[in-house]
């Protein structure tokens, strides 16, 4: 996908930068069957109506694409790339050649319509886009969809742009080099995609305008100064001499973080 800038007519489209998406289709009645509607939480709880995540509410009503992230055999052809409203990634949109069904997957960078694409437990050749077992794919493969274990839905590596390395394997487990250069183990029967995640460019958009950010189910970010103290510790403009800290006072520098319960990969 091409970057474009947009010339400087209006306030709005002086700083924006978006992706050229021509070469995207839009969902046509063979995909119509992926698509439902969800209710979408705003930040807010369920039960209490209490706000759980700030910054969060509005944003432009969109359907949500079911996306197949379990390990099946299958071999389908991609009939199409399309946006989806709800991740950073694009999805293709395949068509099952032995069950004759549609269904929609992450794409994979550089898969375009018309490739074959196939998934089994072991593979005897591997292109981008293929998908199988950790343990029948070389050292040093860039891989990305990965799941935990061979009877679970995809996990990690996941959105766009990112990647994983593939640096060991043993009988049981493999370890794997994410792109936040953070090393996890996983059992090596663990499911894996060859490539990168499609929309590589996507940290280089600029909305522009506060607008766009609005439709997105973004909200404005309020600094913890213009606060009244009962909502912030900095607030009230008594903030003077003491540290930096999180609306629940704990420190934000000095490298300080909270100890949390590491999850444990390495069970298999």
């Amino acid at each position: 996908m091409k970057l474009v800038k947009l010339n400087p007519s209006t306030n709005g489209s002086r700083h924006c930068i978006k992706l050229k998406k021509s070469l995207l289709i839009k969902n046509s009645f063979l995909f119509k069957m992926n698509l439902e509607g969800r209710k979408r939480s705003f930040g807010r709880s369920k039960f209490t109506g209490n706000i759980t995540s700030w910054n969060k509410g509005g944003g432009k009503k969109r359907l949500y694409r079911n996306i197949n992230f379990y390990n099946e055999k299958s071999v389908s052809i991609i009939l199409g790339i399309s946006y989806d409203p709800n991740r950073s990634a694009f999805i293709t949109n395949n068509f099952e050649l032995t069950k004759k069904k549609f269904f929609s997957s992450i794409s994979t960078l550089q898969n375009y319509p018309g490739s074959l694409i196939q998934s089994n437990f072991f593979l005897r050749e591997l292109k981008l886009g293929f998908k199988t077992q950790v343990n029948s794919i070389p050292m040093g493969t860039i891989i990305n969809n990965i799941s935990f274990g061979a009877y679970t839905k995809s996990k990690f590596v996941r959105s766009a742009g990112t990647y994983a390395q593939l640096i060991q394997i043993n009988k049981k487990v493999a370890k794997i080099k994410l792109s936040s250069n953070k090393i996890i183990t996983i059992p090596s029967n663990s499911y894996a995609t060859i490539g990168m995640v499609s929309n590589e460019k996507h940290n280089l958009i600029c909305l522009g305008k506060a607008g766009r950010k609005r439709n997105l189910n973004r909200r404005p970010i309020v600094r913890g100064i213009a606060m009244n103290p009962v909502d912030h510790p900095h607030g009230g403009r008594t903030n003077g001499g003491k540290p930096s800290v999180t609306p629940w006072g704990l420190p934000t520098k000095s490298k300080f973080y909270l100890k949390k319960k590491k999850k444990n990969y390495e069970q298999v």
